[in-house]
């Protein structure tokens, strides 16, 4: 066990679009508990949740829609896998410009005639959620036929420059392996036990390493998801100027850390995760690999990055890869950690539902994970050793918080 020193724990000022530096101590003082306040018990800091009055044909609507609730994802999945949204974003002359379901199938490999009306019913439910544009033009026969746009949310669903989407982690969340742990969720409720584990004899990780196809489709969720928020955090966090040397603690095939050293080329970068993962990784410039576990040692450094680790796994097993943290800093050594914030008590808002969702992912494939409080977060810090906790800043709906080894 590590001696724990007296701790003193603070929040940094905190905003959704950059780092601002710290105050005085009073003015300080006062945001933090701001801050604090708002991340403990919610943006209206409530201390229970009513659910909105709606009629009884509402409420039975809902119901319907919740008994067909796979029915979006599993429809998207589709839209995803034939490349819709691509085919649109690629073929559309003017910004906001939409396409007709007949002018979308001709794109797709296929003689079937029946597509174009398969394509527009995809279409059209997808409209229905407001993630596509619609409209409606007349016909020389008298008929319509609809035409479709993307909505503002496919400019997550579909590549960006960088050649990144969102869509690699929906084809993730739906993939057969982690659709499997859905079916064993209520026999670990009653039996005990986790659902991934009971419905493979392994945890997730372990599988990983022994299904290379899934393995690779873990891994491009993973990267295209972190050079989404990665580009967002660096443009918000400031905690990366003024270190020599990083290590990024479960770091994939280091598509985190290309891009820290990219913009900060005087860090020495250390990439850190299973030799499995590792082997994937391509070389980089001012990047060493690291094949090792957590569990058992870190890499000494300046700082230490973290980002979706922590909620991979049960208190106690943060307790003990963050102890191992501890040891490998300095004095002045900091873990940055970057995770979503649970509320105390849930809101029907988006950022709420996100990390709510999150949170259950985590309880049906991983071993203990789960997302956390910035109480809990806060806990965390402490228990392992460290003496200053501070929530710096948010990149979409990622917190940034630093663990500081010495106040």
């Amino acid at each position: 066990m590590i001696a724990q020193p007296q701790s003193h724990f603070s929040l940094a000022s905190f905003s959704k679009t950059q780092t601002k530096p710290f105050k005085k101590a009073g003015e300080k003082q006062k945001q933090s508990n701001d801050l604090k306040e708002r991340l403990i018990m919610g943006s209206l800091a409530e201390t229970q949740i009513t659910p909105a009055k709606i009629s009884d044909e509402e409420a039975n609507l809902f119901a319907m829609q919740l008994a067909g609730a796979t029915v979006l994802p599993m429809v998207l999945t589709s839209a995803l896998e034939l490349d819709l949204l691509e085919i649109i974003s690629k073929n559309v002359t003017l910004a906001g410009g939409q396409l007709s379901p007949s002018e979308i199938a001709s794109y797709l490999p296929t003689k079937n005639p029946d597509a174009p009306v398969m394509v527009d019913r995809i279409l059209r439910l997808l409209a229905a959620y407001s993630i596509l544009t619609c409209s409606v033009r007349k016909l020389p026969d008298g008929g319509v036929e609809r035409l479709y746009g993307l909505g503002p949310v496919c400019k997550y669903l579909t590549k960006n420059e960088d050649g990144v989407s969102l869509a690699a982690l929906c084809h993730l969340n739906r993939d057969r392996v982690f659709m499997e742990s859905w079916y064993h969720l209520k026999d670990a409720v009653l039996e005990g036990g986790i659902p991934f584990n009971k419905a493979f004899g392994m945890d997730a990780f372990e599988y990983q390493g022994a299904d290379p196809r899934f393995n690779k489709v873990f891994n491009n969720g993973m990267s295209n998801h972190t050079t989404i928020v990665m580009a967002k955090i660096l443009e918000t966090y400031k905690g990366f100027e003024g270190l020599s040397s990083l290590v990024d603690v479960g770091g994939g095939i280091g598509v985190t850390l290309r891009m820290i050293v990219s913009k900060h080329p005087h860090i020495k970068g250390i990439l850190y995760d299973l030799s499995h993962v590792i082997e994937e990784a391509a070389s980089y410039p001012g990047i060493e690999h690291i094949g090792g576990d957590m569990f058992v040692s870190v890499p000494k450094a300046d700082a230490i990055f973290m980002k979706w680790i922590c909620h991979d796994w049960s208190d106690q097993h943060c307790l003990k890869f963050l102890k191992n943290c501890y040891e490998a800093l300095p004095d002045n050594g900091k873990v940055i950690v970057a995770e979503s914030i649970l509320p105390v008590v849930p809101d029907s808002s988006l950022m709420t539902k996100e990390v709510v969702h999150m949170d259950c992912l985590m309880l049906a494939h991983n071993p203990g994970g789960k997302e956390r409080t910035v109480k809990e977060f806060e806990a965390l810090a402490k228990g392992s050793g460290f003496q200053g906790f501070q929530v710096v800043c948010r990149a979409y709906g990622t917190h940034i918080m630093e663990f500081l080894k010495k106040m």
